[in-house]
């Protein structure tokens, strides 16, 4: 694509946005489906599979980025787009709530807290990692990155837990908060396939083409966006981190979207912290297609982002305890300092570029 004139550029990367979002959609419903049909549980199916799913951008953007041997845009990819993922929240928060209170005060949850609190202790080793040097590797993946995946595969398992019993009055959910049980927008899409006479076969066959299409469509992301960055003058870290994150970030949107719209606040919020824990595990990836120590390589920039994703997303595990009533300009006050921090984030990372 490096002769390519910007106006191509552009519309491959738009269209390239389009399947993806359409994928995204696909993805969803079908994994819902499947995590019913196939009692695949609330652990496996909602926080691992669908994680695994809505983050196929950025695995695809990781692999070739690590098989290319650009391993700085592995990680830039990994940890740029934890922030504007958190983000989407805002999104959720202002245009799928249609109740008079806010996301945070529908969804309130122990189990919810317990995620963001997991999304932050995975970003803190990460930024822990990064400052490891680069030739303590072994067995092809450094401590750091071995550690985020015993880490994140503990916090599963203990979410997991969490969601079947809690030592708590209510079990950590607030009564006055969401009134069908979490997941229930999951076993409504269950319903509307069943009605549809969709199949098992035919909803993972669906499944495995959404995927596909998100892996291409990732990849053409990936570098039409690198070429529009040269083409317009923008810093790559300033591109990847809001344009070509905004993009990768489609799938979650949906994903949220229609939980939210179905009254599921609290699987809604979960899909974001459940994606953002996983990102990171990626950098074990990167590190067994790279064949070298990928997060001792992150530059300033990536560790600025790593932060800013982890205050994000303290901002709204703070939100979940206290649950604010008040909208103000449609959104929930922790919404409106999550989108004010981000704004101010991203002045600052223009300063750091």
């Amino acid at each position: 694509m490096g002769g390519w004139p910007l106006w191509a550029l552009v519309v491959v990367f738009v269209a390239a946005a389009g399947v993806i979002w359409v994928a995204g959609v696909q993805l969803s419903d079908t994994v819902d489906v499947l995590d019913q049909r196939l009692h695949l549980g609330a652990a496996l199916g909602g926080t691992v599979l669908l994680a695994i799913a809505t983050n196929l951008p950025e695995i695809a953007i990781t692999c070739s980025a690590a098989l290319s041997g650009n391993v700085g845009v592995a990680v830039g990819n990994i940890l740029g787009g934890i922030a504007i993922q958190t983000v989407v929240l805002v999104a959720l928060d202002s245009f799928g709530v249609r109740a008079r209170r806010p996301l945070t005060f529908q969804a309130a949850s122990l189990v919810l807290v317990l995620e963001a609190l997991l999304v932050i202790a995975v970003l803190t080793v990460t930024v822990m990692g990064s400052q490891l040097p680069s030739h303590v590797y072994a067995l092809r993946m450094t401590p750091a990155s071995a550690l985020i995946a015993l880490l994140w595969l503990t916090g599963v398992w203990l979410v997991g837990r969490a969601g079947r019993s809690l030592p708590w009055k209510d079990s950590g959910r607030a009564p006055d908060g969401q009134q069908a049980p979490r997941g229930h927008a999951q076993k409504q899409k269950e319903t509307a396939a069943t009605r549809r006479n969709v199949s098992t076969a035919r909803a993972a066959t669906i499944f495995g083409a959404a995927a596909a299409a998100t892996l291409v469509a990732g990849v053409v992301l990936e570098r039409s966006g690198d070429q529009i960055a040269g083409h317009i003058g923008l810093s790559g870290v300033l591109f990847g981190a809001t344009v070509l994150a905004a993009a990768t970030s489609l799938p979650e949107l949906s994903t949220g979207l229609t939980s939210v719209k179905l009254g599921d606040y609290e699987l809604a919020m979960s899909d974001i912290f459940g994606g953002n824990a996983f990102l990171p595990i990626l950098f074990v990836l990167a590190d067994l297609l790279s064949g070298q120590a990928v997060l001792p390589q992150a530059q300033h920039s990536d560790i600025y982002l790593t932060g800013l994703g982890a205050l994000l997303t303290a901002v709204y595990a703070v939100g979940l305890i206290f649950r604010p009533q008040r909208r103000i300009g449609r959104m929930g006050v922790d919404s409106l300092v999550v989108l004010s921090l981000y704004a101010a984030g991203i002045t600052g990372l223009i300063a750091l570029a």
